[in-house]
């Protein structure tokens, strides 16, 4: 049984597959969005404000 309070992680779009640089992010929580380094996750996790995290990734995908 999957505990509703887990993070449920989903890897980023941009990820190519190939060992590159990837981010982890899990948008499942109440009032926060974590992120990780999918090559060290056990490395720490970012913690953004829902409304911190879509303008960051409105920006980035203007980029």
């Amino acid at each position: 049984m999957e505990l509703i309070d887990a993070p449920r992680w989903r890897k980023s779009s941009r990820s190519n597959g190939q060992g590159g640089d990837c981010v982890e992010v899990a948008d499942n929580l109440a009032g926060v969005v974590l992120v990780r380094d999918t090559k060290n996750r056990d490395g720490g996790t970012l913690t953004f404000a829902p409304d911190a995290w879509r303008a960051f990734v409105s920006l980035a995908k203007r980029s």
